[in-house]
């Protein structure tokens, strides 16, 4: 095919510059391509040089190790490649060309509505299962712990399993789809219930098929968004998810003015059923590529712990044995508090207060994404790092404090601010280092470990709260983010200063000369 190369697509151009050479054998098999920022270096766009690796890894021409190693695999493949035949333009890339915000792709504001909406309608039932189990049903207070503790067991467990379901396109969406669904139908339906086993196993189930859409949500938002905007698009969707936390208990104080407690639980399905409906959509609009056959399924830990994502996942491990639970939070403040008031005025002063941790938490996750953007490569670790250092400032802010409501309100504040840089930055992390065929795996592995620190850290500090002291017991948690921030940075720190490659293999290459035509 004959063409006038100044009327392609730019990618193009550069897909088709590269070719040439190893044609010529001025690449050959084996070579390393220099990285992606060094050559947008000289081109002057990045998103264009990650567009025309991408088109030859398609091709089979180059192989990509990374984000930003590629290597030539060998000439054979670019027989194969019509040079100017260009592929339709995602939506991200559309974006891009039209002057809009890359991150607001259709495919980020679908799952963004499908995580508040999914927010709101599982925050409704849980808002009323302690109510619905012992008063409703008539059960103790140990049916509805056991019934809370085997859920989150096997949330964790649908985590792991998720992860590997997410590694193949194809599963990532049919798990995305039937898992939003899956929870909805079963939560609304505990309302229906006569029995605590009927309910118990209901409530399991919804959270099994919640955790294993999680893995499989947080890769296909990396499949329909540009890398240069994973923080701003794990930050849009955490801020939707937090903000559901938020109107789903208030959604539920409301229906059972107007309606029985049976009855909100059931209403509890449309906003569920319509978050499924929004994954659906996001999926659609985002027009990713047409999954053909199916991967063996596997569960692939050794890869994902591998290098530098195996270093990044230690420090995140460290954070999330130290995060405890808010419960404990408001237990301390409650606590506290009750010395100068009675016990119901104390209570409904820590809800307040963990109202504001929620609030600062959905206020502080869009603004993380957009400074880990910004920051660059270094951007989610340091974000995350951030993150952490406001836990440890608001751990030993109860670990001190006294009766003091404004001094408890900062501690709570700093608190959701932590977890808003730091969820979003984890997310964005993995994103970032996991390689494409393993990335569901990897999110799958970061939710578990976060399932697993978490239900440590609540195990080991409310043990110390309880038999030693409240001080002790933040103390502790204090002491992992010190641990955290250790690894996190010293992980910064070897990246920054880690070896260029051999000179020979990433030789700067010009701007494509165009060519005339024949």
């Amino acid at each position: 095919m004959i063409i006038e190369l100044a009327a392609m697509a730019r990618y193009m151009q550069i897909a088709d510059d590269l070719a040439r050479r190893v044609r010529s054998g001025e690449i050959t098999a084996g070579d390393e391509l220099p990285g992606v920022r060094e050559y947008a270096r000289t081109l002057g766009t990045t998103s264009t040089v990650v567009r025309a690796y991408r088109y030859l890894a398609d091709a089979g021409v180059i192989t990509m190790a990374d984000r930003r190693r590629a290597r030539v695999a060998g000439e054979g493949a670019i027989e194969n490649i019509e040079i100017g035949t260009a592929p339709a333009e995602t939506p991200a890339e559309t974006s891009i060309a039209s002057g809009r915000r890359p991150w607001l792709t259709p495919g980020v504001g679908g799952i963004g509505t499908a995580s508040f909406l999914a927010d709101v309608g599982h925050e409704v039932p849980t808002s009323l299962m302690a109510s619905f189990v012992t008063t409703t049903l008539g059960a103790p207070a140990a049916a509805l712990g056991a019934i809370e503790g085997v859920s989150e067991g096997l949330a964790g467990a649908g985590r792991f399993v998720g992860g590997a379901l997410a590694d193949d396109p194809g599963r990532r969406r049919a798990v995305a789809v039937g898992g939003y669904t899956t929870t909805a139908v079963f939560s609304a339906l505990i309302g229906a219930t006569t029995s605590v086993a009927q309910a118990g196993m209901l409530r399991a189930g919804a959270w099994a098929a919640r955790g294993l859409r999680v893995p499989a949500r947080n890769t296909l938002l990396a499949d329909v968004v540009p890398a240069t905007a994973y923080g701003r698009a794990y930050g849009f969707e955490r801020t939707m998810d937090n903000l559901g936390a938020i109107i789903g208990p208030l959604l539920a104080l409301g229906l059972v003015s107007l309606v029985s407690v049976r009855a909100a639980v059931l209403i509890s399905v449309v906003p569920g059923l319509l978050a499924a409906l929004a994954i659906v959509y996001a999926i659609r609009q985002a027009k990713l590529p047409r999954a053909t056959g199916r991967r063996q399924l596997r569960f692939q830990i050794r890869p994902v712990l591998r290098g530098q994502l195996g270093r990044v996942l230690a420090g995140f491990t460290a954070f999330e044995v130290g995060n405890v639970a808010g419960t404990l939070l408001i237990l301390r403040a409650t606590d506290l508090l009750a010395a100068g008031h009675d016990t119901d005025a104390a209570t409904r002063i820590g809800i307040a207060l963990y109202i504001a941790y929620n609030i600062a938490a959905t206020a502080a996750s869009f603004p993380a994404g957009g400074l880990s953007d910004r920051i660059g490569r270094h951007g989610p670790l340091l974000v995350t790092a951030v993150g952490v250092a406001t836990f440890l400032v608001s751990y030993l802010l109860f670990a001190v404090s006294g009766p003091v409501i404004w001094l408890l309100g900062v501690a709570f504040v700093l608190a959701g601010i932590g977890i808003g840089c730091a969820e979003t930055a984890e997310h964005a992390a993995v994103a970032a280092l996991a390689p494409d065929e393993i990335r569901g795996s990897a999110f799958g592995l970061l939710a578990t470990v976060q399932a697993v620190g978490n239900l440590a850290a609540n195990v080991v500090a409310g043990l110390l709260y309880t038999i030693a002291s409240p001080t002790l017991a933040f103390s502790y948690l204090a002491a992992w983010m010190v641990l955290t921030l250790a690894l996190l940075l010293s992980v910064t720190v070897a990246r920054s200063v880690k070896k260029r490659p051999d000179a020979r293999h990433t030789r700067p290459l010009t701007s494509p000369e165009p060519r005339k035509p024949l």
